[in-house]
């Protein structure tokens, strides 16, 4: 079978069309394609008018050594490669049988330590999973509270609890990183599995949306538990033990949980998230080597989801295989700031996500059908550690930093979790807003016109005034002026990273195994599940000795 890519059909093609173009393509007889499947399916809507299906296909054809011998040159056809997932040890049974095993430990139910999780169960390691927030049903009952009723649980919301802060959010499954090992095809068979649609296997932009998130998160929960897995909710880690192994160097030893509670282990994987503040002060104490890393802060901002479709699409617009549009924007203002849109949410809807009190922070959400009036992304500006230094003098000043301005964002919206807003026009004529047009902002508990700048820095006002008006020669009335901006978007990534080497384990640490975007490593469901994979195989390979099935493949 041949793999061909960058295969362009129109956009209203019928399925008789693709035959006869594949042979086309390979200059073979029609009758010489004996089948076809989709790989994956996108689109091409650079020219508006003519927006194209890009498919990549897995063919079968009578003579494929001889086609494949014609295309030497082409990067486009190619045999299609195995892309099936391989464990790297079958020792865990094995282990999980010994008097003296110990179990390893995952710290954190998003989608870094499910995926972690799940391995280790189906490699027969039996992990224990410790969440500090409750099961996901119960968690989205306090994030509603929030949402509705202006009340905060602190250890349940968006960013705490089981399924992370992926749960609610647009549900993208995707990612631009290498994937060698094939680990995103492993997340998407398990997310199929878990009652994810088939289709995110052959989308280009696969999404799932948050209700079917929370499904398929507690089937993976029963599967791992299934496995011999343990979940141990409302577990919040409070300090991590560290002693020295027999070759002098600090090794993990155990964690001590907010009930006094403690749990001996030798391997831990850390899959905390990205709002972990105290696990981060606490792995800090601990002697723990991290670094601070660059986070980006800004506004969430709101169109009409029709005005970004007919931009993008033009009359093709509304069409069923092209859906919501989306976007993606870049520019480099003229104080050194870049400005980009992060986590687009077409036809959705802007969340509360704070998980401190008196703070207020936004996010972006989108059910499955994308069908919301609004389209949502944020618009943020990179930082550097340099920029923390007014908020401490250690690794931690990044935490103190975002902290600052989503309390300033706390004062400006009322003090009340409603939010701080400002029309794009009003933030272009720099002038505070004190009523809202067209565009009705969808964050709840409620918002209050005002001026952004109250809760941003000036570099960060200044960046964001130059880029609006150049987005909107990318995308028509972008910066129309009932455009709505939601302040303020600090959680895009954690402010450290906690250094890790080859082997996936702490620097300075022996069997701590810092993992997804809570330790720097990931951004969004699809890496942080990947990461997960990654570290949950290195744990395995180091507690089991076992030998490497992929290299002996």
């Amino acid at each position: 079978m041949l793999r061909l890519t960058d295969f362009k059909l129109p956009l209203d093609h019928g399925p008789e069309a693709v035959a006869p173009a594949i042979a086309t393509r390979l200059g073979v007889p029609v009758t010489d394609v004996l089948a076809h499947t989709v790989f994956r399916r996108g689109y091409d809507a650079r020219k508006r008018m003519a927006v194209s299906l890009v498919y990549t296909l897995d063919v079968s054809l009578r003579d494929e050594p001889a086609v494949l011998a014609r295309h030497l040159a082409d990067s486009h056809v190619q045999p299609t490669p195995d892309m099936s997932y391989r464990f790297v040890t079958d020792d865990g049974p094995a282990m999980a049988s010994r008097p003296d095993y110990a179990r390893p430990l995952v710290i954190g139910a998003g989608p870094c330590g499910l995926l972690a999780g799940l391995i280790l169960a189906q490699m027969g390691l039996r992990p224990i999973i410790l969440e500090r927030g409750r099961v996901v049903r119960e968690r989205t009952v306090d994030t509603f509270a929030l949402w509705r009723r202006s009340e905060l649980t602190p250890e349940s919301n968006v960013q705490f609890g089981e399924g992370g802060a992926g749960t609610f959010s647009d549900g993208k499954l995707y990612s631009q990183v290498a994937d060698r090992q094939h680990y995103g095809r492993k997340v998407l068979h398990e997310f199929v599995r878990a009652g994810a649609p088939e289709e995110i296997l052959t989308v280009s932009k696969p999404h799932v949306g948050t209700f079917r998130l929370v499904t398929m998160v507690e089937s993976i929960r029963a599967q791992i538990e299934r496995l011999g897995g343990e979940y141990r909710f409302q577990s919040r880690v409070t300090s991590f033990e560290v002693g020295f192994g027999t070759n002098g160097r600090r090794r993990i030893e155990g964690v001590t949980l907010a009930d006094g509670s403690s749990i001996a282990a030798t391997h831990v994987v850390l899959a905390v998230g990205h709002s972990a503040r105290d696990s981060f002060a606490a792995l800090y104490q601990a002697g723990v080597s991290m670094l601070a890393k660059p986070i980006s802060i800004g506004v969430r901002i709101e169109h009409p989801q029709s005005l970004i479709d007919r931009a993008r699409f033009g009359e093709n617009a509304g069409h069923p295989l092209l859906g919501a549009a989306d976007y993606k924007l870049v520019h480099h203002a003229a104080n050194g700031r870049g400005v980009y849109s992060f986590c687009m949410c077409p036809g959705g809807t802007v969340v509360a996500a704070t998980s401190e009190p008196g703070r207020v922070v936004t996010n972006g959400m989108s059910q499955y059908s994308r069908a919301e009036r609004n389209a949502n992304a944020g618009i943020v500006v990179g930082l550097t550690p340099a920029d923390y230094t007014p908020y401490g003098d250690d690794v931690l000043a990044g935490m103190e930093f975002q902290r600052h301005w989503e309390s300033m964002a706390y004062q400006a919206g009322g003090g009340d979790y409603r939010a701080p807003v400002q029309r794009v026009g009003d933030l272009l004529a720099g002038r505070a807003s004190t009523e809202l047009g067209s565009v009705v902002p969808s964050y709840t508990p409620g918002v209050t016109p005002t001026d952004m700048a109250a809760c941003l820095p000036d570099y960060a006002i200044v960046a964001i005034r130059e880029a609006l008006p150049q987005f909107g020669r990318q995308i028509r009335g972008f910066d129309m002026e009932d455009a709505v901006m939601t302040g303020v978007e600090t959680r895009t990534s954690s402010p450290l990273r906690i250094s890790r080497g080859a082997d996936m384990q702490s620097l300075n640490t022996g069997g701590l195994y810092p993992a997804g975007e809570g330790a720097g490593y990931a951004g969004g469901i699809m890496t942080a599940g990947m990461d997960g994979i990654r570290a949950a195989e290195a744990l395995a390979l180091d507690m089991t000795g076992g030998r490497n099935l992929r290299d002996a493949a």
